[in-house]
């Protein structure tokens, strides 16, 4: 018999069902820590952004811990998920640190930005340095705060603003009325605009609605609302619609009435200081997915859009009001882009077709449609074919990857400086009525 004492035999060799466990647990750790790095910094974990880089630390180091003795493939996996995190960690610094020295090409496209913010000292510098154009204050913003407090803080960014010498900022809202009521309970929570279409004169009741609403919105602060919405009230809620739920939002089906409410809920934002919004071109009415996740996409013709394109082109001109490009791709027109970015949609149809030299504004580019594309690819192509504003909104601090994406494009020609100037003298008109 041996002197020698029996070997041991790695943990990754035991056998049975405890070494049958162990394998798995093992096996899994790397693939739960690479889901993490696939999505570290995406919007969707914006909710634990503060959590997000120490509970991924967290996670790897007990992995390491507990399992020293990896199998080569479980390795592989782990060594993956630490460079994939590390590396976006460190190109979101690196492009941060170039969108904050405020280059000439930063600034230039930045005046087309307008943000949302958790953090006052972070969007004040953005403010100050002219690398954004707006502000966009939402449910964050007004979370255990007074109206007070509220109206101070958009009220020294302005004065901000001011002190550096630049245009005032947009700062825009999304009180729709009904379920989309962002800012109340701080400001009265109205009823949706649909109810209006009972009144026996319902573009003066929209009128008197709009002024209402307006004056509130004016005196926190606010001069550009997120509405109304024109898309056509579709027949019922598509399955897997979490958010958008038009039905519950838009203001009726029959294109004429839409146009009528929509006028003078307009004309009474107006009368208040306020501008509106007329969204979301071309129109979820007719959409099967949900953009906040999903690409959507319309397989019909211009011509067959007629109706629902009725409240929007009837109201192209309508003094007081922007549009907002939806992230639909019509497959008629593009098939590669979605409305908020095709060159198609926007320099073909509503700028050159429909002669629509309006404000254009894109829906939030933190949302899944579009996404995935690259925030800053997508912005570049935005400002490329001729839309005004980018909204960069649930998740602020993707800013810097969306400005850092459409300041390069601007420097190597993607972005013409002729179309940004057209861009700039539309704003520059906009601002001047909202002062």
């Amino acid at each position: 018999m041996s002197g020698l004492a029996p070997s041991r035999a790695p943990a990754w060799r035991l056998t049975g069902l405890p070494g049958l466990v162990s394998a798995a647990l093992r096996a899994m750790w790397p693939i739960v820590l690479l889901l993490p790095a696939w999505y570290y910094k995406h919007p969707l974990l914006f909710g634990l952004r503060h959590l997000e880089t120490a509970a991924w630390i967290a996670l790897a180091v007990f992995a390491l811990w507990r399992w020293k003795h990896w199998m080569p493939a479980a390795r592989i996996l782990f060594a993956t998920a630490l460079l994939l995190a590390g590396g976006q960690e460190l190109a979101w610094r690196l492009q941060r640190e170039a969108v904050l020295a405020a280059g000439p090409a930063m600034q230039a496209v930045g005046r087309h930005f307008i943000v949302g913010y958790t953090d006052f000292a972070e969007v004040a510098e953005l403010a100050e340095k002219g690398l954004i154009g707006g502000i966009y204050v939402g449910r964050r913003n007004i979370r255990d705060r007074s109206f007070a407090e509220v109206r101070a803080e958009i009220a020294a960014l302005q004065e901000r603003r001011r002190w550096a010498g630049l245009p005032p900022l947009l700062v825009a809202a999304d009180q729709e009325g009904g379920r989309v009521s962002h800012l109340s309970p701080l400001l009265d929570r109205l009823p949706p605009l649909a109810m209006l279409a009972e009144e026996p004169d319902p573009g003066r009741a929209a009128r008197a609605y709009g002024q209402r609403q307006g004056s509130a919105l004016a005196a926190l602060g606010v001069n550009l609302n997120f509405s109304p919405v024109v898309d056509l009230k579709p027949a019922g809620r598509p399955d897997g619609d979490l958010f958008s739920d038009i039905p519950a939002r838009a203001i009726g089906t029959d294109p004429e009435g839409v146009a009528e409410i929509a006028a003078g809920y307009l004309d009474g934002l107006s009368a208040a200081g306020v501008r509106g919004t007329l969204k979301h071109f071309p129109g979820l009415r007719r959409i099967d997915r949900d953009t906040h996740l999903h690409p959507a996409r319309l397989a019909v013709s211009p011509g067959e859009m007629a109706g629902d394109w009725l409240p929007f082109r009837t109201l192209a001109g309508h003094a007081g009001s922007a549009m907002m490009l939806g992230h639909v791709t019509l497959e008629a027109l593009d098939p590669r882009h979605a409305a908020s970015h095709s060159p198609a949609v926007v320099a073909g149809l509503l700028r050159g077709d429909w002669a629509y030299d309006g404000i254009l504004l894109t829906d939030d580019l933190n949302m899944g449609a579009v996404y995935n594309l690259g925030i800053g690819r997508v912005a570049a192509e935005a400002l490329a074919a001729g839309v005004d504003l980018v909204l960069v909104t649930y998740d602020p601090r993707q800013v810097y990857r969306a400005l850092y994406g459409a300041a390069a494009a601007f420097e190597d020609g993607r972005i013409a400086a002729a179309r940004l100037a057209e861009s700039a003298r539309r704003l520059a008109d906009f601002l001047a009525a909202v002062r």
